[in-house]
């Protein structure tokens, strides 16, 4: 039996939740310009496998790496660290009377 190697975790904002069962995850990091030494931010989109569709649009969210479930999904959905907020729903951005 093999052993994994270290599970590769990652915590970012929920982006997208209109596909079934997948989520997409903005995640961003820090780094210092190799010439300029200016620091700044860079970010990826990850797509996660949200099983019961439980993430709304704006939450925190922590994920894990995992095998390869669809041809742009390779992370699964550990935890809501905090809900998000009610600015992105579609009531407060609409202006519904």
């Amino acid at each position: 039996m093999t052993t994994r190697g270290r599970l590769r975790i990652r915590s970012g904002e929920v982006v997208s939740d209109k596909m079934d069962k997948t989520v997409t995850v903005r995640v961003e990091r820090l780094m210092k310009h190799p010439v300029y030494g200016r620091v700044i931010r860079r970010s990826i989109r990850l797509h996660v496998h949200d099983e019961q569709n439980q993430c709304k649009l704006g939450d925190l969210v922590r994920v894990a790496e995992t095998r390869p479930l669809s041809k742009t999904k390779r992370w699964r959905l550990m935890e809501i660290v905090r809900p998000g907020s009610e600015k992105h729903s579609l009531e407060t951005v609409g202006g519904a009377e």
